[in-house]
């Protein structure tokens, strides 16, 4: 309960606690989460960061890799209206920057999900030089090569090659 208009709130959670996207994410590391709460009547602003270790699987090679996070967030947050979840309204510029609170409470391993999805990279990459998999018999290309043959033939040109052949 936040009682006074400025107040400092610092927790770590146990990855159990926090869960997380088993799909996208593996959270190994305690989440720390840091904020200022600024009250204003029944509307909140929290300022500060998230930070914790993710694994990660690597989009090339799938190999599993760590990926730090530190996630600085600024979220204004008010009271959901009980009218409001049925009406139509424009979206105005601040309503991206606002989330709505229920019950007097503030979801805050929700806070902490939203913030470690949005610190996830559109294609996570175990490294810059990944070299992926072969696409023919799956070996991890970055231990070693394999004995595949990377050389495709078209079947189209068949008729032309073996013109070629002949001459």
């Amino acid at each position: 309960t936040i009682r006074t208009a400025h107040e400092r709130f610092e927790q770590a959670y146990e990855p159990a606690e926090v869960g997380g996207d088993r799909d996208a994410y593996l959270i190994t590391a305690p989440v720390r989460l840091a904020m200022d709460v600024f009250k204003d009547q029944a509307r909140f602003r929290l300022v500060g960061h998230v930070r914790t270790t993710l694994e990660l699987a690597c989009g090339r090679c799938l190999e599993p890799f760590v990926w730090p996070v530190e996630m600085a967030f600024d979220l204004q947050y008010q009271p959901r209206a009980d009218d409001e979840a049925e009406t139509e309204r424009e979206i105005g510029e601040g309503d991206f920057s606002a989330a709505f609170y229920e019950h007097e409470m503030i979801d805050l391993h929700q806070l902490i999900g939203e913030q470690l999805h949005l610190s996830l990279p559109m294609k996570p990459l175990c490294s810059d030089g990944c070299r992926g998999l072969c696409a023919q018999c799956g070996a991890n290309l970055n231990r070693g090569t394999c004995e595949c043959r990377n050389e495709w033939d078209d079947p189209r040109l068949a008729a032309l090659r073996a013109l070629k052949r002949e001459s």
